[in-house]
């Protein structure tokens, strides 16, 4: 798995993850999803991302967005 692939499988699990809790327990939890949302917009921006940083920390090789 690359980088790349990486962010995208976090990203959507932790979009899933802030729905399910915003559903059961509080809106507030769909903050999370906008959270992550602007984050994806601006590394696609500035090529920076923080979840890509730790992926790459722990080994997984580079894609095309992230090196």
């Amino acid at each position: 798995m690359t980088i790349d692939r990486a962010v995208l499988v976090f990203a959507g699990c932790v979009i899933l993850a802030s729905l399910l809790l915003a559903h059961f327990l509080s809106p507030w939890w769909l903050l999370l999803t906008a959270f992550v949302g602007l984050n994806l917009i601006q590394s696609a921006f500035t090529g920076f991302c923080p979840a890509a940083i730790v992926f790459k920390r722990a080994g997984l090789r580079s894609g095309c967005a992230f090196r």
